[in-house]
This record gives structure tokens, C-alpha cells and sequence, in this order.
């Protein structure tokens, strides 16, 4: 199935020769709109009946943790997980049938996308058939996540062109580039690796995780059109990538596939993203960052993913430092659950930190 969808889509670009109506199928803009429009109407489709088989499934849903906020044994307590399943099967669906099959940076960034969700599900299947809040060892999925990564940023490094294929590109700078050769390669496997644990310590509220993974896609769905066009980024001086607008036709999908999990995930949530999405997506950002060159404009873009990773590392250093914790739950979305915030007024509030980062993320692109 997966092959006729690439062959279709290959396809119809081909038409284009031949038919004039067929020459849209040659822009990355209308292909990202279809890849949206087709991602979302699959997850609206197939949603439901999703929930349902996994609600039969699991049963008693998603372990909640035993030490975490009170009021979630009540409100969530029976909700099944692995809604990543309906992001990922929209996403895939979509990509093959609208994203280029000869773009090898759309199969290595789906690569790790579907193989960190592996990774998620597993992780997922222990916490249910379990029935505790434990899956996975944090080491093994580290080190598993890590060669994923390794081999991923090794393939980018060998599809790039020149010295900026192993280089580091620092926002606001025209010309700042550190040239770190096979140790970018390094750096980059930690940046998909990070970026996909942050997004699962950020997935904890419902819809807290997904509109901000919806907002990194769009921002960076229209950065890598932009890298990957030549003409966009001598104009705004930023490293030409070839091959990466591509990329933006597969952020399109991300977009399309959340929104139709939003609508099943809006409060209170018929079905949680689990791990099987969270690692997914955040892997999926992470790799797209590495591939356009513009792994810092994550950290800036995904400053939300950033502040809920740091503030559990924060919180492990400190009380096995000094016994004493510095927030008063983690990740940091809890601390202002204990505070007194309501669900809704955290969610809405950090999407709003998310928008504001966003913009941020995208004043580099001019701001040198």
C-alpha cells in the first residue's frame, strides 16, 4: 500500500508533462495543502474507530502516576493511549501520497519518525498490558533512540553539499558557521534525540503537546521551503539546502494528522498521545532542524519543549544535590497545577508562550 501511494504520487508530478491542469502537482505549496487537507480528513475518518479498537484493547487506558497531580486519578483514570497511531497512520498516508519519492530527506526524516513511534509503542504496550506508569528503561531507549539518530544524521551528512553539510549555522549571523566535520554528526543525533524526549515530557495535559508540535511544524515546514529554494535563501542569506523544501510537504501532513488528533484530544480527551506519538513528532522536528541547518532555531522554536525538559533535569539535580526539589512538581506544566492553575489556563497560556516563540524562531530568518 505504501508503494502504490509513492508510485501515485510520482505519478501525478509526471502528468504534469503531459496535461497543464497537472503542473500544480509540481509545487511544493499546493502538494503541502494537499498533504494537510488529506492528513486530516484521514484522522477525521479513521479516528474514532481507532479509539474505539484501543479502548476495547487496553481497558483500564493509560496508568496515570501514582505521584503525579491528584485530580488526574479522577479526570483521566480509563483514557486509552497510543493516539499516536492516528497521527502517525494520517501522516504516513498523506506523505506518500503528496511528498516527492525521489526527496531521499523525506524517507530519512520519516525514517526516524516512524521508528522513534516504534519506539513510543513498545514503550506504551509495557505501561498498559503492566498496568503501571514504568515502561521502557530510560538507558535503553536512550541508546536505542541514539543509533536511530546517529545513522539518520550520518545519511544528511552524506546527502549534503560542501563543508556546511558537517557545519553549524548560528542564527542572527550571516557568516557564523563552526564546520564541526564528523562531529556534527554528534550534535545532531542529540538534537533529534532531545528534541523528541522533550516533547514527551511536554505531552502531559490534554492538547498541551500537540498545538505547540503543530506550531513547530508550521514554522518549520516554512523554513525548509525556504532553505530549499535557492532563489528564497540567497535573498535572505540563509544556507541553501538542496532537496529539503520537500520536507515541507511532510510538516504539512504533521499539521494536517494533529488536528484531526485535536479533535479528539480537546478536553477532556477521548485518548491520549502516548508515547508513541510524542517521541514520534518530537523526533520528526528534531531531524527536520538538522536537515535545513537550523538545529539552534529549534531550541528557540521549541523553547516550550526546552523549559519542560529543563525544568525535570532541574528538579533530579537538585533534590539529589541537596534533597530539595525547586519547583513543586515536573515537568514545570504540573508546578503550575500545584500552584492553583487550571488545566485550560495552563494549556492555553503555554500555547501562547509557543506562538510567541515561534515568531521569534522566524525573526532569525531576517534578523542577520
Amino acid at each position: 500500500a505504501r508503494l502504490q501511494l509513492s508510485k501515485l504520487g510520482a505519478a501525478l508530478t509526471e502528468l504534469s508533462d503531459k496535461i497543464s491542469f497537472f503542473n500544480v502537482f509540481r509545487y511544493i505549496t499546493f502538494r503541502t495543502g494537499g498533504a494537510i487537507v488529506t492528513a486530516l480528513v484521514f484522522v477525521f475518518l479513521f479516528g474514532g474507530p481507532i479509539i474505539d479498537l484501543l479502548r476495547l484493547k487496553q481497558g483500564k487506558g493509560q496508568p496515570i502516576r501514582s505521584d503525579g497531580p491528584p485530580s488526574h486519578l479522577v479526570t483521566k483514570k480509563g483514557t486509552p493511549t497510543m493516539g499516536g497511531l492516528m497521527i502517525l497512520s494520517g501522516l504516513l498516508v498523506s506523505t506518500l501520497l503528496w511528498a516527492n519519492p525521489r526527496s531521499p530527506y523525506v524517507w530519512v526524516v520519516l525514517g526516524v519518525t516512524l521508528s522513534f513511534g516504534i519506539i513510543g509503542f513498545y514503550d506504551d504496550y509495557l505501561k498498559v498490558t503492566k498496568q503501571t506508569d514504568a515502561g521502557v528503561s530510560v538507558r535503553n531507549r536512550l541508546i536505542v533512540e541514539a543509533v536511530i539518530a546517529v545513522l539518520a544524521c550520518t545519511a544528511m551528512m552524506h546527502l549534503g553539499r560542501g563543508a556546511i553539510s558537517t557545519s553549524l549555522v548560528f542564527p542572527f549571523f550571516k557568516d557564523l558557521v563552526i564546520n564541526l566535520g564528523w562531529a556534527f554528526v554528534i550534535l545532531g543525533a542529540f538534537v533529534v534525540v532531545a528534541s523528541g524526549n522533550a516533547v514527551n515530557l511536554t505531552d502531559g495535559l490534554d492538547g498541551l503537546a500537540i498545538v505547540p508540535v503543530m506550531i513547530a511544524a508550521a514554522t518549520f515546514g516554512l523554513i525548509s521551503y525556504l532553505a530549499g529554494n535557492a532563489v528564497f535563501a540567497e535573498y535572505l542569506q540563509i544556507h541553501y539546502v538542496a532537496g529539503t523544501g520537500e520536507l515541507a510537504v511532510l510538516c504539512g501532513a504533521v499539521i494536517g494528522a494533529s488536528l484531526g488528533f485535536l479533535w479528539f484530544n480537546a478536553p477532556p480527551a477521548s485518548i491520549f498521545m502516548g508515547d508513541t506519538g510524542s517521541l514520534a513528532l518530537g523526533g520528526l522536528l528534531g531531524a527536520v532542524a538538522v536537515a535545513i541547518k537550523h538545529e539552534i532555531v529549534l531550541a528557540i522554536v521549541g523553547g516550550l519543549f526546552v523549559l519542560e525538559a529543563v525544568s525535570v533535569i532541574v528538579q533530579v539535580v537538585s533534590f539529589k544535590l541537596t534533597g530539595r526539589r525547586v519547583f513543586k512538581m515536573a515537568p514545570i506544566h504540573h508546578h503550575y497545577e500545584q500552584l492553583g492553575w487550571t488545566e485550560p489556563q495552563i494549556v492555553i497560556r503555554f500555547w501562547i508562550v509557543a506562538v510567541v516563540l515561534a515568531l521569534a524562531g522566524l525573526a532569525t530568518l531576517k534578523l542577520r
